[in-house]
């Protein structure tokens, strides 16, 4: 017989069920949401989606094709250096032999960065009472990367790879208060060569191609005038806009490194990683993964390193990476949306803390290239992503948390698309935050 109690434990059970079910993510709706978009079938489109709570993958297209990341590619130098560097990133390491002191680099990005502010390292050498020796020739890399473009030689994005880099591996232009044009750091001032015969449609300064020749036009400076150009790197300029500097010498030398070398470091770790996710700096993801290098195989190689990190990290991927450079400024670099979803899995289960790993990513609608991308939920972000844009290419991976709590990662990549780059950006977007609304 059945009981009013019965029927009423009945209706309170499918009742729950119902409001379960109704708040599944179901892979049929996504993919007609895919199915009727307007931008997203005009080009190759990726997407992954997995619900990190129950561990299992939601719905995927495309998610086994290998796309161009970009700078997607920061988040395996990320996970690479979490496997490898400590809480702080080594500026060199050195002996003391008699009266003097001998240093080897390291590539570390921060030393003496415009934002990072590394100074641990110099006030070492600053302040030592010995002779200084910088001990050069281990970087076994090319000044860039795999697959870059050269004519991007100029731009303030593509510094050049080195082993002792300083001051972001790039020359400052500006407006002086008298109306010249000055630059930062000062000693570059006589590489600077103006041309009236140079007549560019508008004032800029355009570096030598193969020396740090840096010409400008013979016109007047406009007023707040700043432009950004990479030095063309060598351990001699590093060398003597270091000696420039400490205001002391520094002579080049070139010895092994000894098995009893101490290690100075440098800028807290977390703060390092933040300025290379949050912006996207190209220059921090290249230096860094040659820090993994000198700190793993004690030399400063990246293909070695992402060798290394390839078979030892990331043997697991669903799908082998085609991996070149930190940064993502080579489109040889080819990766596949599960895998890097899996990545993100890996990442977080390292941290093992999501608001330490959160903190560190771009941010929507608070911080990073996200930042006016979003809108946030009563002012709190719901989506932290790395994102990755090249010409033609523009990707989003990262972290989502719903309005009913549930934890996903994703990977959302859009390769050979001829519209605007904006309106990919604002369909990613608007599919995002309706996962966010409805689930």
């Amino acid at each position: 017989m059945i009981t009013r109690h019965t029927i009423i434990v009945f209706l309170a059970c499918f009742s729950i069920l119902c409001s379960s079910c109704s708040h599944q993510i179901r892979p049929h709706k996504l993919a007609k949401i895919f199915e009727q978009s307007a931008i997203s079938n005009d080009h190759f489109t990726g997407f992954a989606l997995y619900d990190m709570d129950q561990q299992k993958m939601i719905y995927e297209l495309n998610s086994d094709k290998y796309f161009t990341p970009a700078s997607n590619t920061k988040l395996f130098t990320f996970y690479t250096c979490l496997r490898i560097l400590g809480d702080s990133i080594p500026a060199f390491n050195y002996v003391v032999r008699n009266d003097s002191l001998i240093f080897w680099a390291t590539g570390d990005p921060s030393f003496l960065h415009s934002e990072l502010k590394g100074i641990k390292g110099y006030n070492l050498l600053k302040h030592a009472r010995q002779k200084l020796f910088f001990s050069s020739g281990f970087q076994q890399s090319a000044f860039y990367g795999s697959g870059w473009a050269w004519n991007d030689y100029n731009d303030d994005y593509q510094a050049e790879i080195s082993e002792l880099p300083l001051e972001d591996n790039v020359a400052v232009f500006t407006a002086s208060p008298n109306g010249s044009l000055q630059v930062s750091p000062a000693a570059l001032s006589i590489y600077m060569k103006c041309d009236s015969n140079f007549k560019p449609s508008h004032f800029g300064v355009v570096r030598n191609l193969l020396n740090n020749t840096f010409v400008y036009p013979a016109v007047p400076v406009p007023a707040n005038f700043r432009q950004v150009v990479p030095w063309k790197a060598s351990p001699e300029l590093s060398l003597s806009l270091l000696v420039d500097t400490l205001r002391k010498p520094v002579y080049e030398v070139h010895l092994p490194q000894p098995g009893d070398a101490k290690t100075v470091n440098d800028a807290n770790a977390d703060t390092v990683y933040r300025q290379m996710l949050q912006p996207s700096d190209n220059f921090i993801a290249e230096q860094l993964l040659l820090v993994c290098s000198a700190v793993k195989l004690k030399v400063l190689n990246t293909d070695s390193i992402i060798q290394y990190a390839t078979h030892n990290y990331l043997n697991d991927l669903p799908d082998a990476p085609q991996w070149v450079d930190g940064s993502g400024l080579s489109r040889y670099n080819l990766f596949t949306p599960r895998s890097i979803v899996k990545l993100l899995c890996k990442i977080s289960a390292q941290m093992k803390n999501d608001s330490l790993l959160h903190s560190f990513l771009p941010a929507g609608g608070v911080i990073g290239t996200i930042k006016s991308a979003y809108k946030t939920d009563r002012g709190l972000p719901f989506v932290w992503a790395k994102t990755g844009s090249l010409f033609n290419n523009h990707n989003q991976s990262g972290y989502l948390i719903t309005r009913k709590g549930r934890h996903l990662a994703f990977s959302f990549m859009n390769n050979n698309f001829t519209r605007p780059s904006h309106e990919i950006r604002e369909e990613m977007v608007r599919i995002i935050t309706y996962l966010h609304d409805n689930y």
